[in-house]
């Protein structure tokens, strides 16, 4: 199993931009999907990104792309969500998690961190 804690979070304005920083512990020898996921009050939790254990491949929900951009340095255990341009409707709690991959097979996000808060006002 793998640890995540996010840090980072914080007050912006529109516009603004935002780095949140997730670090991984445990099994760290294993290899991870890793993610960046966020729930606003009142909605349900969305997929913002996410980047392969490799760094080859990495996915943005249309709400964000171009403006967020993930990074991981596996050598550092960590795992970075550069936000710019924000907007107010980026408010919401973020999530690190992590997707165990085993021989090709891709498993679900079953590590979570406990979430930072992000909040941009107008």
């Amino acid at each position: 199993q793998v640890q995540l804690v996010e840090s980072g979070g914080g007050l912006g304005q529109a516009g603004d931009s935002l780095t949140l920083s997730c670090a991984v512990s445990g099994r760290t020898d294993r290899s991870y999907r890793m993610g960046w996921f966020r729930q606003a009050p009142g909605k349900e939790r969305e997929v913002v990104s996410g980047i392969t254990g490799s760094g080859g491949f990495k996915y943005y929900a249309d709400s964000v792309k171009g403006r967020f951009t993930i990074s991981r340095d596996n050598a550092k255990n960590t795992v970075t969500l550069q936000m710019n341009s924000l907007k107010p409707e980026d408010t919401a709690v973020y999530y690190c998690a992590a997707a165990l991959v085993v021989g090709g097979s891709i498993y679900g996000y079953d590590y979570w961190g406990q979430g930072t808060q992000v909040t941009v006002s107008s």
